[in-house]
């Protein structure tokens, strides 16, 4: 028989591969987070609340039905398809590596430290503007939700004063950051009834648009070819829907950064990343059908792609729909996405940078760990100032550079879910003749969802570089999304020099070893 590595590793304990398989990696490092925290459920709704699926449907399901018309349904099932692939590839990883790190970590073995260096920047940076754009849009929902209770106008009218609009802003990004600070058990919990909510409210949207799908001069029929993707009139519409589509399912991901803390921490994670996926898919299909044929695709009255409501669909449709009494519980629910997702969203960025300062890719700070809460406070505590101030800074500069800089946030994702993707297969390369299953599962799904995400980042960056695009403003002629995207990812450069300096060792690949994993083989 071949003589392996049977040596116990760092968080697992010496397990074997049940299944035959590689055994969890070598110099991946216990942190020192509260294990066995979160179960297969727990997980799936933190996957599924960091997400935000009624904030991303309120937000942009009038901005796709512009884009592709009727096909709106048939583009949610194409942006699934590279996030599932993705998925299977996390999945695989997570198996030999259950580390909080995730991206980082797994590029960096697969790639060598500096493109899993910028993989890990990428995550982050996403992260701090999602947090920002999610603690704003909760701020409006507030001043919305308080104004529909009172039946005020001037109360709904107080998120339109900037200094209200901050410090509200500061105060939610600061709630959040005390929860996640306290761990992931008051995490749970709170989800349990923020997703909760959202699903409710949903399928009581979902039920009564059905009732009232020949109620109105735009109601449609329904047809199978709603859910044709090649019924698109366009290329250029069918890349636009998918950019919105592909954004609407990001952050199932997180899922995954806390796999230290999972019951099960190499398998739990993967299976309720697939499982919030599958959840995600099906409520936005069953709404956007549901919405289509209560009110249509189109750009009058309460059409879907109505300009004047586009931006916010559950807010125009809330009263015709489900009337006065039970239309608000639309906004509670935006109200409750946006702050469910503002909360869990620290945790893959709060754990990523923990992961990067243990491997002393970040200053030696970052690693602190709470004695009593098991959780990465320091990490946390900096994403929530980092999140507080960019917010604040942003919004006292212009909104045009606001909104813009959610733009860019589509070419960070597809960045970093490209790269992870592409370094499942390089990691597995060696075992992908193995079987019929590791090359599908560890080598094509991960590669054909990688090169799909790779082709939008190419096809976002060029057409960023357009003034048009985004609010329309320029900086030296060219697009301000192409100048902050490629300026943000150009800003972790400049970081990762610095820290070169600062610690070599991880540079020189000495700290978080690029490897290829041992196979376990039979007699």
């Amino acid at each position: 028989m071949t003589q392996v590595d049977m040596r116990p590793q760092a968080g697992d304990a010496g397990r074997g591969a049940p299944d035959g398989g590689v055994r969890p990696s070598r110099a991946v490092r216990a942190k020192g987070l509260g294990g066995n925290s979160v179960g297969l459920t727990g997980s799936a709704v933190i996957g599924i609340s960091t997400v935000a699926p009624v904030y991303c449907l309120t937000s942009t399901l009038g901005s796709t039905a512009g884009e592709v018309g009727l096909q709106m349904p048939a583009i949610f099932l194409a942006g699934f398809l590279p996030m599932l692939l993705v998925a299977f590839a996390y999945r695989e990883l997570n198996r030999v590596m259950p580390d909080c790190g995730t991206s980082f970590t797994w590029t960096v073995k697969a790639f060598g430290p500096r493109l899993g260096w910028m993989c890990g920047w990428g995550l982050v940076i996403a992260t701090i503007i999602v947090l920002s754009n999610l603690a704003g849009v909760a701020t409006s929902f507030f001043w919305l939700l308080a104004g529909e209770i009172t039946g005020s106008e001037s109360i709904a009218a107080l998120d339109d004063n900037k200094a209200v609009h901050i410090l509200t802003v500061l105060v939610l990004i600061a709630a959040a950051t005390a929860i996640s600070y306290r761990g992931m058990t008051a995490t749970k919990g709170v989800q349990y009834a923020l997703v909760g909510l959202q699903l409710l409210v949903l399928g009581i949207f979902v039920a009564m648009a059905l009732g009232k799908a020949d109620s109105f001069d735009t109601s449609l029929s329904f047809s199978a070819e709603w859910l044709n993707p090649f019924a698109v009139e366009s290329f250029a519409a069918f890349t636009a829907g998918l950019s919105l589509s592909i954004f609407m399912y990001w952050g199932w991901d997180a899922s995954l950064a806390a796999n230290e803390e999972t019951t099960g921490s190499d398998r739990t994670p993967g299976r309720a990343a697939l499982v919030a996926m599958v959840v995600l898919v099906g409520a936005y299909l069953a709404t956007g059908i549901a919405a289509q044929m209560a009110v249509g695709s189109g750009d009058k009255g309460l059409g879907l792609a109505n300009p004047e409501t586009s931006d916010n669909v559950f807010a125009a449709l809330a009263g015709p729909v489900m009337g006065p009494g039970l239309g608000v519980l639309l906004f509670v629910a935006v109200l409750a996405s946006a702050a469910a997702s503002l909360q869990t969203t620290f945790i893959p960025v709060a754990r990523t940078v923990l992961a990067m300062s243990t491997y002393e890719a970040l200053p030696p700070s970052y690693a602190r760990v709470h004695p009593r809460f098991k959780t990465p406070g320091r990490a946390t505590v900096v994403a929530g100032i980092a999140t507080g101030v960019f917010y604040t800074v942003m919004t006292l500069v212009s909104e045009n550079v606001l909104v813009d800089t959610i733009y860019a946030l589509g070419l960070m994702i597809c960045f970093y879910y490209s790269l992870t993707a592409l370094a499942c297969a390089w990691y597995f390369r060696r075992e992908l003749t193995r079987s019929g299953r590791d090359l599908l599962f560890k080598g094509v799904f991960p590669v054909v969802g990688g090169l799909l995400l790779a082709a939008v980042f190419g096809k976002t960056l060029y057409d960023m570089w357009d003034p048009a695009y985004g609010s329309g403003s320029a900086v030296f002629g060219v697009g301000s999304v192409f100048a902050i995207g490629v300026g943000l990812l150009g800003l972790g450069l400049v970081i990762m020099l610095v820290m070169g300096r600062r610690s070599p060792a991880f540079f020189r690949g000495e700290v978080l070893t690029r490897e290829t994993p041992s196979l376990t083989l039979a007699d």
